[in-house]
């Protein structure tokens, strides 16, 4: 077999993916006919991306940097610089099964080096720059790392972490690393040592930990590559689009829209790099470089609508949104500016989307969507644990053998038996479902509570919050409270030019009274800093404790003291 002959699967999914852009835009027909393609061998780079690949000077990634200068490969480069890369990994000792965790930014030599691991079927352990020696060490000793890839900036914090590991650097030689240069040097064509099966190990993410020790959740070379058929679908994308995903590499969401969801659909990646978000900057370089689809997560959304949206002269055709829940104050804003509507998706590293608003649905407020094609999505009921209720834990039924979903947690048996259990993977967020099929998020399972024996949304409320000017950002949590045992607190960031005064706070204690029921009013105000993961996401657990412990962080306000 060479690398770029199409092989049986390599049509099979090609139908499916065909079929999901035929339909783009007409829901009902792509969730009922869709059907996985389940091949039982397959290799995305080299049965898919090699093949789309040859002979395409079509631009398969283009960086933009933040002084100016740009990289462009087409896809033909990029097959032949990844095979370049595979043989000299090859020739460091890289072999079948290997694991190698891969800690490297925005660059072109991250996604040379994703695509060569998989010709050469070894594992990836994906890793933010941002991560420090211990997270580093706990990478390597648990995902029993047996190489490292990462930028020579980078290679002092493995110092620290012993291990009998091939080091590779990238950009400049570190004391006793090898350079990645090399490989230029090497053949651009590569022949496979084997098969690759559809259900061998491709990629093992150490997720966030937002509550505890990271989970090590794995994935195959048909969960990811396959899987993501659905993402492109939610996001809208066609051969030929200009796709941004604003997104840290090392985290799930790079691979989700930075990788298989774009080049599935023969779309451009389109990167802008910065060291501090400017939005006037990133709406200039989104209309000079034609960006046709923009995914960005809430934080980045939230900063962006601070700004003169009006700076965009051509928006992006299709606009989404994942990571977290997108409050509507934040999507009517973007309607307003630029005439297109921010879809939401919802999914987590151990799946593709779930459930999502892809083009053509009609959209309702405050709602996720519908199930994605290929995803058989039910709410179990939190008492009686039986699937089909209207409110509940959302979960994948698994008699419909879901694709896009992990094989499970790395080493942990116990921890893949309890998210598994009774047929169903457990998601631990909880939705409602109405009586069009629209699932709309409540929250998480350890984020929503009581107050007064009602059951408190946090992001409910944290929505209701960011309709006022004044806020930036919000999150709630349970303060203690005497007589109702618990009231909700929020926690704000306040927009530029507010003060965190006791007049700001009564203006926002006076907003959330006029759009919330009195049992959910916020009670508490507290202006501070929101404390987040490396990838993003609000860490209420942190908040929860300080509010436990009566540790403040900034002034802090109740309303009744301001009545």
């Amino acid at each position: 077999m060479t690398a770029t002959r199409a092989t049986d699967a390599t049509e099979r999914f090609r139908t499916a993916r065909d079929f999901l852009l035929l339909h783009r835009e007409d829901y009902e027909t792509a969730y009922e006919g869709f059907a996985w393609p389940r091949p039982e061998r397959f290799n995305w780079a080299l049965e898919w991306f090699d093949v789309i690949a040859e002979g395409n000077d079509r631009t398969a990634l283009h960086i933009v940097e933040e002084d100016g200068g740009e990289t462009r490969i087409s896809f033909a480069e990029m097959s032949a610089r990844s095979n370049r890369v595979a043989n000299w990994l090859r020739a460091q000792g890289v072999r079948a099964g290997d694991r190698i965790v891969v800690m490297l930014g925005n660059q072109a030599e991250l996604w040379e080096t994703m695509l060569a691991a998989m010709k050469l079927r070894a594992v990836v352990i994906p890793a933010t720059p941002l991560l420090g020696p211990a997270d580093l060490r706990d990478r390597v000793e648990r995902g029993r790392a047996r190489h490292v890839i990462v930028r020579a900036e980078d290679t002092a914090k493995f110092d620290e972490v012993p291990g009998d590991y091939t080091r590779i650097a990238v950009g400049g030689n570190g004391v006793s690393w090898l350079g990645y240069e090399h490989a230029a040097r090497e053949p651009a064509e590569f022949e496979p040592d084997g098969v690759t099966l559809a259900d061998d190990t491709l990629m093992l993410y150490f997720t966030s930990g937002t509550t505890a020790r990271p989970k090590l959740v794995e994935h195959t070379h048909t969960s990811y590559p396959v899987g993501h058929l659905a993402t492109m679908y939610w996001i809208g994308l066609r051969p030929g689009d200009v796709h941004l995903n604003i997104s840290s590499p090392g985290w799930a969401k790079h691979a989700w829209s930075n990788l298989f969801a774009p080049w599935n659909a023969e779309a451009t990646v389109f990167i802008h790099n910065y060291t501090r978000f400017d939005p006037a900057r990133l709406m200039r370089e989104m209309d000079r470089h034609g960006v046709t689809s923009f995914c960005a997560p809430p934080t980045v959304w939230r900063m962006l609508i601070q700004a003169d949206l009006g700076l965009l002269r051509t928006p992006p055709r299709e606009v989404v949104a994942a990571g977290e829940p997108l409050n509507p104050e934040v999507i009517e804003s973007v309607r307003r500016a630029w005439g297109v509507t921010i879809r939401d998706g919802f999914g987590q590293t151990e799946t593709a989307v779930q459930v999502s608003n892809s083009p053509g649905q009609r959209l309702k407020e405050g709602s996720m969507g519908r199930p994605s094609p290929g995803f058989r999505v039910t709410l179990l009921d939190p008492v009686t644990g039986r699937p089909g209720a209207t409110e509940g834990e959302i979960c994948l039924d698994l008699s419909a053998d879901p694709v896009g979903l992990m094989t499970g947690y790395h080493g942990d048996p116990e921890r893949t038996a309890e998210a598994m259990a009774g047929g169903y993977y457990r998601t631990g967020d909880i939705g409602t479902l109405d009586e069009d099929g629209y699932i709309h998020y409540v929250g998480r399972a350890d984020d929503v509570f009581k107050a007064s024996d009602y059951k408190i949304s946090p992001f409910e409320l944290e929505s209701a919050l960011l309709e006022h000017e004044a806020v930036a950002e919000a999150a709630v949590v349970p303060a203690p409270d005497p007589v109702r045992l618990a009231v909700p607190k929020a926690y704000v960031v306040l927009a530029e030019g507010w003060e965190p005064d006791a007049g700001t706070a009564k203006l926002i204690f006076a907003h959330a009274r006029s759009v919330l029921a009195p049992y959910k009013r916020v009670r508490r105000i507290e202006f501070a800093d929101l404390p987040k993961t490396v990838s993003g996401k609000i860490r209420r657990v942190e908040l929860r404790r300080l509010t436990a412990e009566g540790a403040s962080k900034g002034p802090e306000f109740t309303e009744g003291d301001l009545s």
